[in-house]
């Protein structure tokens, strides 16, 4: 682990557990639902998605004439990249990185920064690619620690078909509970714990899944793209030019 302190805020970094944030602890308060040995990696922490975000139908999508296929990690479908089961190394100025692994088939890497200050955190990820160009996504998948409450307002939600997957199609947003994905926010979302902080999120990322479905957590997802996001609206990042995301939690 590695653990980082600012003006009484407590940030734990784990490298071996997919370069997740293990833990954020402010005025003595943690926000993250806590990991363990037996803990799955998809439900603790938070921990980052590259280089996609979200599902990828099948676990299948076509790049330049070509038709890939991914593991899939929630059959039937791929889900939230490669870096968040395998260890990060820990580079000498602090920051992490990752070769995207043998299940990604162009190669490249993933690096982390963490900016912690005595109010907030910037969390920067970015996605570079090897010798060739290849698709990307980036995003964060934090489990945020209930009872806390959200404030959420976006003027679209993505249509979801049969398969709990975004059509491309954007619809008004309708009451939750919700596991969606959002854009064309309106204004920062909101965490507010009683006798506790409030955090605000904001990410440079255009989309946001909220999952707010389970008792003991909370999730709030900025991702620079929708799930599925190879098949709707592929990003391409360039050799010399990585996809560069950031997201900032504030707390009061």
């Amino acid at each position: 682990m590695i653990e980082r302190s600012e003006g009484g805020v407590v940030l734990t970094v784990s490298p071996e557990d997919g370069g997740r944030v293990a833990g954020v602890r402010v005025g003595g308060q943690e926000l993250l639902v806590p990991g363990g040995p037996d803990s799955h990696p998809m439900l603790w922490g938070a921990f980052p998605m590259v280089p996609w975000a979200g599902r990828v139908r099948r676990g299948r999508f076509a790049f330049e004439g070509r038709t890939y296929d991914l593991p899939l990690d929630l059959p039937p479908h791929a889900i939230h990249g490669t870096g968040y089961r395998r260890p990060w190394d820990v580079e000498p100025d602090g920051s992490l990185a990752i070769e995207l692994g043998e299940a990604w088939p162009f190669g490249g890497s993933a690096h982390q920064r963490f900016d912690l200050h005595a109010d907030h955190l910037v969390w920067t990820i970015e996605v570079r690619a090897a010798q060739r160009s290849m698709p990307a996504q980036a995003g964060w998948h934090p489990w945020f620690r209930r009872p806390v409450r959200l404030l959420f307002m976006a003027n679209a939600m993505y249509e979801l078909d049969g398969e709990g997957i975004p059509t491309g199609t954007l619809v008004p947003v309708r009451p939750g509970p919700w596991d969606d994905c959002f854009t064309n926010l309106l204004g920062s979302p909101q965490l507010a714990w009683d006798d506790g902080p409030t955090v605000t999120i904001a990410s440079s990322c255009t989309d946001w899944v909220v999952y707010d479905k389970p008792e003991h957590a909370l999730c709030v997802e900025p991702q620079t793209g929708p799930p599925d996001g190879f098949n709707l609206a592929p990003q391409v990042v360039e050799p010399g030019h990585p996809l560069v995301a950031t997201m900032t939690l504030r707390w009061a």
